[in-house]
């Protein structure tokens, strides 16, 4: 698997490819499979748990992250349009408990796209910010090495079946 993580300061937005040796329905179903994304969403010290899991047009996907000292990130999807095995677009925030944006928190307005190649999957996130200090907050939390450590443990999950 092969990751590029391509930051665009001047239009706030992060875009993130990966290849997969693996068929587009295994690659979808990274996301579409609540058990699965818990497998490997968050850094590898952060488990994740999904709560909540409806990735339709409407829906919600409600999930947190256990850190090593046992305290709970919680985030949350509310999902704008979905193509089965082709996209989706989600609004992403950090979340309370109840999941519940948290206010004074970045929004990421994120779109996913999966294309089959030879060989296996293309997967594109494109995540845009409202603002540049909007995506360098996120940039200073380590979103981006979160994000390779969290996409390095999906070859492991596509591995299995």
């Amino acid at each position: 698997m092969e990751i590029t993580v391509d930051k665009d300061l001047e239009n706030a937005s992060l875009t993130v490819e990966a290849t997969f040796a693996y068929p587009i329905e295994k690659v979808w179903a990274l996301y579409a499979d609540p058990r699965k994304m818990e497998r490997w969403w968050g850094p590898p010290t952060y488990p994740a748990t999904v709560v909540r899991h409806e990735l339709v047009p409407g829906g919600v996907v409600h999930y947190f992250m256990t850190s090593p000292e046992g305290e709970q990130f919680h985030g949350v999807w509310h999902v704008k349009e979905v193509e089965e095995r082709v996209r989706f677009a989600a609004e992403d925030y950090f979340a309370d408990a109840d999941g519940a944006p948290v206010e004074g928190m970045p929004a990421t307005h994120m779109e996913y796209r999966f294309e089959t190649i030879d060989g296996g999957t293309r997967m594109v996130c494109l995540s845009r910010y409202d603002s540049v200090d909007d995506l360098q907050k996120v940039l200073d939390m380590g979103m981006e090495e979160g994000l390779r450590g969290s996409m390095s443990q999906m070859e492991a999950v596509l591995a299995e079946g």
